[in-house]
């Protein structure tokens, strides 16, 4: 089990087997510099499609040789995602990463029923990864970005994807927090009765491969001191390793907390369900984050 994103790096170092990964619209200095930096430490061998004048300009800015990379030129953005979703879709990558370009247009060229990446009958989901000095292992955290209310069959892909990820991650048999407000069974709350069914769904092997509890509110599943102080008996509470959040607004004020005003907190993002992993990062997030994007995303590529 892996509590820090060095390990995974190392990890992947030691495998010396690459993943293809293709990234689209990578024409800014961040997107360029986690996939050199991932090229550097044997993670992958990197594709990046966009208009080449641009990528060479931040290559050079950052100090970065672009014979590292094979580099497609396509000046127009939109063109170049939906190239770079297509020779995924041919077998051309095991991963794919988002550039520059807007999370819209992203989505929209995954989704493409000609082109895109998503199986028959599927549903995408996000799943996060944070390290959080204040806890004492990696979080899986679900879903911050593309399903705003999940309901209770959306939320057990969610889960079988946090557990996936999880398992990719070397944790064999992970903890499930169904976070809700309250860690009381309360009826009126439609986040606690469906926090129920999936724990009685997990607990009946309908659900397999984790432990899950709920409803759990977030103070007890991550803290151990609440707890014991409010005397709760439970296999997850205080130890979780995948928080399932009831919808986007809850899951995405948690993910921006920690990364605003918690100090030191490591993250990673990456889009699930789809054909391979899609590294999926805000435009604004640091090179480390998406390094680390990339480096959950080989681990669970196939």
């Amino acid at each position: 089990m892996f509590t820090k994103f060095e390990e995974i790096f190392a990890e992947l170092a030691g495998r010396g087997a690459r993943k293809r990964m293709v990234a689209a619209w990578a024409v800014d200095g961040h997107t360029i510099a986690a996939a050199s930096k991932a090229v550097d430490l044997g993670i992958v061998d990197a594709t990046l499609v966009g208009d080449e004048g641009m990528i060479r300009e931040q290559c050079e800015k950052e100090g970065i040789d672009v014979n590292k990379f094979r580099v497609l030129h396509n000046p127009v953005e939109l063109s170049a995602v939906t190239q770079a979703v297509t020779m995924v879709n041919q077998g051309m990558g095991d991963i794919l990463m988002k550039g520059l370009c807007s999370t819209d247009k992203f989505m929209r060229a995954i989704l493409n029923k000609e082109t895109g990446l998503l199986p028959p009958k599927a549903v995408l989901s996000h799943v996060a990864v944070l390290e959080n000095p204040n806890y004492h292992k990696l979080l899986f955290v679900s879903d911050m970005a593309v399903i705003p209310l999940p309901d209770l069959s959306q939320k057990k892909a969610m889960l079988g994807y946090l557990v996936n990820t999880a398992h990719a991650m070397g944790i064999k048999t992970p903890k499930v927090a169904l976070i809700a407000a309250t860690e009381q069974m309360l009826e009126k709350m439609p986040a606690c009765v469906e926090a129920a069914v999936l724990a009685k769904k997990v607990d009946r092997g309908e659900i397999k491969g984790c432990i899950a509890d709920g409803p759990l509110a977030l103070d007890v599943a991550v803290d151990m001191e609440s707890v014991e102080i409010k005397k709760l008996v439970s296999p997850v509470a205080g130890d979780a390793d995948c928080l399932l959040f009831p919808n986007i607004e809850s899951a995405n004020v948690f993910y921006k907390t920690n990364s605003k005003l918690a100090a030191n907190v490591k993250q990673a993002g990456m889009v699930v369900g789809a054909k391979v992993p899609c590294v999926l990062s805000s435009r604004a997030d640091s090179i480390d984050t998406k390094l680390n994007s990339i480096a959950i995303a080989a681990m669970s590529a196939k």
